[in-house]
C-alpha cells in the first residue's frame, strides 16, 4: 500500500472542500488550466477512451454565449467565476482509440454498438469531470460543479456540429467563503453502503 495523503491533503480534496457559489477577483491563467487538465487526463477511463472534451470559458464574449443557457440560480456565480469549464463528451471518441488504446483495435466495440458508445462516452466523461474537480482542488483552486442549464443551448453555442455534447458545467477559481451555504448533511456508510 502506498503512503496515504495526510489530513491536510484529504481536507483540501474532500473534508474541507466545498462547492462554491461566489468568487474572489483572483484570475486563473491558461497555464494553470493546462496543469488542471494534465492531472485530469491521468484518471482511468474504459479502454483509456478519454471521451471528455472541455471548453474553458474565460472571456466576456464566451460568458455572453453561455449566459442564455444558464438557470437563474447559476447566472450570477457563473458570470463572476474566473473560468467555467464546459465538460462535454465526444460521441465519436473511438476515433482516437488507435492512439489511446494501441493494444488492440477497439473501435469496432463501439462503432458496432451505438448504445454502448453513448453510455461509454457519457459515463467516462462524467468520471473525467470528477477528475477535473479533484485536479483543480489539488492545485489550490475551488470549484462549483453545476447542472441547471439548457443543454441544447450550450451545445448550439459551443459545439454546433453536434459531435460533442455537454455533460455538466464547473466554475473554477478562488472561492469567496463568505458566500458559502452551510454544509449539507452526508449519510453514514451503513446507510448507503453494503458489503456483499
Amino acid at each position: 500500500m502506498r503512503e496515504p495523503l495526510n489530513g491536510a491533503g484529504l481536507d483540501l480534496l474532500f473534508n474541507a472542500a466545498r462547492a462554491h457559489n461566489g468568487w474572489k477577483a483572483d484570475k486563473i491563467t491558461v497555464t494553470q488550466l493546462e496543469q488542471i487538465y494534465d492531472l485530469m487526463k491521468m484518471g482511468p477511463t474504459s479502454a483509456n477512451c478519454s471521451p471528455a472534451r472541455v471548453i474553458f470559458v474565460m472571456s466576456a464574449e464566451g460568458k455572453e454565449k453561455l449566459k442564455p443557457a444558464l438557470s437563474s440560480g447559476n447566472l450570477d456565480k457563473t458570470m463572476a467565476a474566473p473560468a467555467t469549464a464546459i465538460i462535454g463528451y465526444d460521441t465519436q471518441f473511438y476515433e482516437y482509440l488507435p492512439e489511446l488504446f494501441p493494444h488492440t483495435d477497439a473501435r469496432p466495440w463501439f462503432t458496432s454498438n451505438p448504445t454502448l458508445a453513448q453510455e461509454t462516452a457519457f459515463r467516462n466523461s462524467s468520471l473525467q469531470g470528477a477528475y477535473l474537480i479533484i485536479a483543480a482542488r489539488s492545485l489550490g483552486f475551488d470549484v462549483g460543479p453545476m447542472s441547471g442549464f439548457d443543454p441544447e443551448k450550450v451545445n448550439q453555442a459551443f459545439w454546433p456540429d453536434g459531435r460533442v455534447k455537454v455533460n455538466f458545467l464547473c466554475n473554477i477559481g478562488i472561492g469567496d467563503e463568505t458566500k458559502l451555504f452551510g454544509r449539507s448533511p452526508r449519510m453514514p456508510f451503513e446507510k448507503f453502503c453494503k458489503i456483499a
